[in-house]
């Protein structure tokens, strides 16, 4: 199966001006590591493509994150978002977290965060899930206008807290 292939169970890629978002498996990480790499950076990480590609190997290939790609019509790949799945006791049903959104920034403009984001929606209905999760950086207005757009909503009932273990 060529790397152009929609993998996905709905069928033939999701469409977004000329790109494709395809469902992405183990053969997509070397496509998936620059994107990732650069994300990392964006939230102050170092550069790391070898660790990079080893954790996304580990999670793709245990069946332990979903990545959706978009790329062109030549293979390349301009953005990716990654869930991860969860639960929720309150409700008793899974949920997606959206952990990652990120597209190059030369080919922002394009619809591809849209189109991203409408298939990680779209995931989380076909699985039944009672829905989405994520967090963004208080100074990401972008992405925080891009959720609001597709009715995520800010809690304002639930803090939330971190503990570093490392």
């Amino acid at each position: 199966m060529s790397v152009f292939e929609n993998i996905a169970p709905s069928g033939a890629g999701h469409q977004a001006n000329g790109m494709t978002i395809i469902k992405a498996d183990v053969r997509h990480v070397d496509l998936i590591v620059p994107l990732f790499d650069q994300y990392r950076q964006f939230y102050g990480q170092k550069s790391d493509p070898v660790g990079a590609r080893g954790f996304l190997f580990f999670r793709m290939s245990r069946g332990e994150s979903v990545v959706f790609l978009a790329v062109n019509e030549q293979g390349d790949a301009l953005g990716f978002s990654q869930l991860y799945p969860s639960f929720s006791s309150i409700s008793m049903k899974k949920l997606w977290i959206l952990n990652d959104l990120f597209v190059l920034p030369k080919a922002r403009g394009l619809g591809l965060a849209k189109a991203l984001m409408a298939r990680a929606i779209q995931l989380s209905k076909e699985t039944g899930a009672e829905g989405l999760f994520l967090q963004t950086a208080n100074e990401n207005l972008p992405a925080q206008a891009l959720y609001e757009k597709f009715g995520f909503v800010r809690d304002e009932v639930f803090l939330t807290y971190t503990l570093v273990t490392f």
